[in-house]
């Protein structure tokens, strides 16, 4: 049974699932927009998210180094990180939420796989 088991395994391995998710949000951050799949890009949507909240938290702080180490286990470019805290994160201080949006493509040609595109709000 699967009480209480949240979040999406895509038939991955825990370290592949974790490798895919970090690449997928950093490269989200980079080019604030992205074209995966749709169960890859819901299962990214929220961890994006949470990330960017941890970044706005930082903005009220002079050191913000614990909120810099929280994010760095999960973006994996220092370059990405700096644009997060510096760029990203003070366009939403006053938005409370719901900095992403999920756009369907329809289906990929080769296996027929819904595609969407993850990109940060405006």
């Amino acid at each position: 049974m699967r009480h209480k088991i949240a979040g999406r395994r895509l038939k991955r391995s825990s370290g592949h699932r974790r490798a895919l998710f970090r690449n997928l949000i950093t490269e989200l951050f980079r080019h604030r927009r992205i074209t995966t799949t749709e169960a890859k890009a819901r299962a990214v949507r929220a961890e994006a998210e949470k990330l960017i909240t941890v970044a706005k938290r930082s903005l009220d702080k002079e050191n913000d180094v614990h909120e810099r180490r929280q994010v760095l286990r999960t973006v994996t470019d220092k370059e990405v990180l700096r644009e997060l805290f510096e760029t990203i994160a003070p366009e939403y201080k006053d938005r409370p939420g719901g900095y992403t949006r999920i756009i369907k493509l329809g289906s990929r040609q080769g296996d027929a796989a819904a595609m969407a595109i993850l990109e940060l709000v405006e």
